[in-house]
């Protein structure tokens, strides 16, 4: 039996040794490459066309290369086998430190002084401490949690809101739609990592930056966006920032990618844009996951992540 590998989106050559290694281990077959269908047990997938899953008979269970799965769960055709989330400390380290390095950007202004120093302005400007402004990290599942931590270790008013209750040191969490206008009253900047479902689709728009905080230590409201591109809109966005309802805004992901050159965000001097680059699944760490989640599956423990498909996450 083999393991499928079906990557979209990404530069083979990047996996080539790493599928090798795996190889080792496993029979690999790399998809559209394939003789025998019958002989796939386990897929290992980023964005497969729609309905390239099916007509596996012996499919025992799909692993997505990354922590979101809305690239999977839309298709009809999808089998009906467990869907595994890539969840490692790899991940989830590279998450925490993307979202530090931009609030940690945001709360010390860096924006600003970079506008003045291309003026050649040498001007400080009033810095809040870290206790004094309060972040707000929007979805913690295992990456949210993590990050929430350690912007609450180093001082900041740190607060989480999830769809269900969780229990993360140092944080105040809210829960479920009845605290949400709660938790974002009290949010100076904003982490959104939320899945992408049809009920968070397009939630990160002018509505919800106006029900942030109006009169937090920094300049305005801020907002940063690692999850999906599906989560925001762009339009409301730009909007927002003109008007002043919000200050400046982290955007790692897009409506559409790669973001197009006639986008007025790439141009916007209070909007920083990253290539969806804030956690990225890495050949090694991912294969190592699938290959103990294998192991552990055909011992008879169970898979660890599994999406449920109703929710989308």
């Amino acid at each position: 039996m083999a393991i499928l590998l079906l990557i979209s989106d990404m530069d083979p050559e990047e996996w080539d040794e790493a599928i090798t290694r795996l190889a080792q281990q496993r029979r690999v077959r790399v998809w559209p490459y394939l003789e025998d269908p019958a002989e796939i047990e386990y897929a290992i997938v980023w964005k497969p066309p729609r309905g390239a899953l099916q007509g596996f008979p012996n499919l025992r269970a799909i692993f997505s290369m990354g922590a979101g799965v809305d690239h999977l769960v839309g298709d009809p055709d999808l089998p009906d086998v467990p869907i595994v989330r890539f969840v490692a400390d790899d991940l989830t380290e590279q998450m925490s430190e993307y979202v530090l390095h931009h609030v940690l950007l945001h709360h010390r202004r860096h924006l600003e002084y970079a506008e003045q120093q291309a003026r050649k302005v040498w001007n400080p400007l009033p810095q809040p401490t870290a206790r004094e402004v309060r972040v707000g990290v929007m979805g913690c599942g295992v990456l949210g949690s993590a990050a929430a931590a350690k912007l609450g270790a180093i001082g900041f008013q740190t607060r989480g809101w999830s769809r269900t209750r969780k229990d993360i040191p140092g944080v105040t969490t809210y829960a479920g739609s009845d605290e949400f206008l709660t938790f974002l009253g009290g949010t100076d900047i904003l982490v959104c990592l939320l899945p992408l479902t049809p009920q968070t689709r397009g939630l990160l728009g002018g509505k919800l930056i106006a029900a942030m905080a109006p009169d937090g230590a920094l300049p305005g409201r801020v907002i940063i966006n690692a999850g999906r591109g599906g989560l925001q809109n762009e339009a409301e966005i730009l909007a927002a920032l003109e008007d002043g309802t919000l200050w400046a805004a982290s955007l790692d992901v897009f409506e559409t990618e790669p973001l197009p050159e006639s986008s007025p965000l790439w141009r916007h001097p209070r909007v920083v844009v990253t290539p969806h680059n804030a956690a990225v699944s890495r050949p090694e760490p991912l294969f190592d996951y699938v290959l103990d989640q294998i192991q552990r599956f055909e011992r008879g423990e169970g898979l660890d992540n599994v999406v449920d498909v109703q929710r989308g996450y």
